[in-house]
């Protein structure tokens, strides 16, 4: 993939050679993009993924994979992005081609970490399941011989003649089911899950697994491969983030958020000083509400503390004349001296302004940079809760938020599985009985 700074250079292809690049409406993901695209179009790429597998996050955590809801709100967000995901809808070569480059471009910026990559293969895997569900039959041989897996679907004769041993190791199947049920031939070594659980017949080195079984074998070859592309991109990060136009936004995809916009000039003076206590409680995200109160009980921040919380308190409203002001009365009622903090503190906080240094108006932190940059230390009261805190002090701390025992089940249930940001927006929801987007997201 090659980038300019202007118009990406279009390419003529018959409807032939389109159906040739992007046969179908899932992949592996096997071959990097070759054409050429502009800066802009790579940004807006991967920010729409970024949408798309942030929707699959929350949607998985919030229906029942695989359930009537889950596969529509999931479709349409899909159709909303412009994202491929049916097989046999006209006109569907530019979603094609703008899932292939993006899912590369997101790549490039989640294999920084650990946990990013995590997350990345998580949501892949999910989205990839819910399109080879809707994937029609006739296809599947096709799409599975494109992405090189050596599955192949059993004749009716040869069905037939195995049809009591398959239904024996199958439970669920019937006599019935089985007349309907596609089987397909497998290396023995691809379907060892299968085996361990005693869920699948074997012959000749070779089992046979209905198709409502084969997505597990599929998803574990995807997941193999994602995995070990992405340890590959990660050596070559280097020789990539070199190119000046492309390092800054990669490392903003990494920290970025998607949903609503919440911007500076529109929040600007609307909140009053003697506001902030009462609003700490009753809307604050856990992760500032912790700084605040924090700060009230010690009338002082590390610099770490000072830098979140300061910025949130400037993207909620509050002018510089404000926040100079409340952050000086409270490092005063901590005996510091009024001229040491002049000479000390309100310099960073003109800064985060813009007033001062090289004028750049500072921005809140997103989730992802509270979540994945500047971990807390002893001492420290920065950081996300829910993926900073030890599980039995964050129930603690919910608790004394008054969340019921049900709820704080549900939301360290979150936790577990490494669903951070949808366990902050959980909290939010439960707290006020709504369905929103936390204001911690800016």
């Amino acid at each position: 993939m090659q980038f300019s700074g202007g118009k990406r250079r279009k390419l003529r292809l018959a409807g032939d050679q389109k159906n040739t690049s992007y046969p179908h409406c899932l992949q592996f993901y096997l071959e990097p993009p070759s054409e050429n695209i502009s800066l802009t179009e790579f940004e807006n790429f991967a920010i729409d993924r970024l949408k798309l597998l942030k929707s699959v996050e929350h949607l998985g955590v919030s229906y029942v994979k695989g359930t009537e809801q889950y596969q529509s709100k999931l479709e349409a967000e899909l159709r909303k992005l412009k994202f491929s995901y049916r097989e046999n809808l006209e006109d569907e070569y530019e979603p094609r081609r703008k899932d292939h480059i993006s899912h590369f471009i997101v790549r490039l910026a989640y294999c920084q970490s650990e946990d990013l990559r995590r997350w990345f293969i998580q949501q892949e895997m999910d989205l990839l399941r819910f399109r080879f569900s809707i994937l029609p039959k006739d296809k599947i041989q096709d799409f599975l011989k494109d992405s090189h897996l050596e599955f192949e679907a059993l004749s009716d004769d040869e069905k037939s003649l195995r049809e009591k041993e398959i239904i024996a190791s199958s439970p669920s199947l019937t006599g019935a089911v089985f007349e309907l049920e596609s089987v397909y031939k497998v290396p023995f070594p691809d379907a060892l899950d299968l085996f361990r659980g005693r869920k699948v017949y074997l012959e000749d080195g070779f089992a046979y697994v209905p198709l409502k079984d084969i997505v597990a074998i599929i998803l574990n070859e995807f997941r193999a491969k994602l995995s070990k592309a992405l340890a590959l991109t990660a050596r070559s990060l280097p020789t990539v983030q070199s190119d000046e136009r492309l390092q800054p936004l990669l490392s903003h995809l990494s920290h970025s958020y998607t949903g609503q916009d919440y911007s500076i000039q529109r929040s600007v003076g609307k909140i009053s000083l003697d506001q902030i206590d009462s609003l700490s409680t009753k809307s604050f995200p856990p992760c500032m509400r912790q700084l605040h109160k924090a700060l009230r009980e010690n009338h002082h921040l590390r610099h770490g503390g000072r830098m979140q919380y300061g910025l949130f308190l400037k993207g909620i409203g509050l002018t510089l004349e404000q926040a100079l002001q409340f952050w000086k009365q409270e490092f005063i009622r901590g005996k510091m001296d009024p001229d040491k903090f002049d000479k000390g503190y309100s310099y960073n906080i003109r800064h985060s302004f813009g007033k001062e240094g090289k004028r750049t108006d500072y921005t809140p932190f997103s989730c992802m940079k509270i979540i994945l940059t500047n971990p807390p230390g002893q001492g420290d009261y920065h950081g996300c809760p829910f993926r900073h805190s030890d599980p039995e002090l964050l129930k603690q701390k919910l608790q004394s938020y008054k969340v019921s025992p049900e709820r704080i089940s549900q939301i360290l249930d979150l936790v577990k599985g490494s669903h951070y940001q949808v366990a902050c927006q959980k909290y939010f929801e439960m707290t006020h009985n709504v369905l929103t987007i936390l204001i911690c997201f800016l």
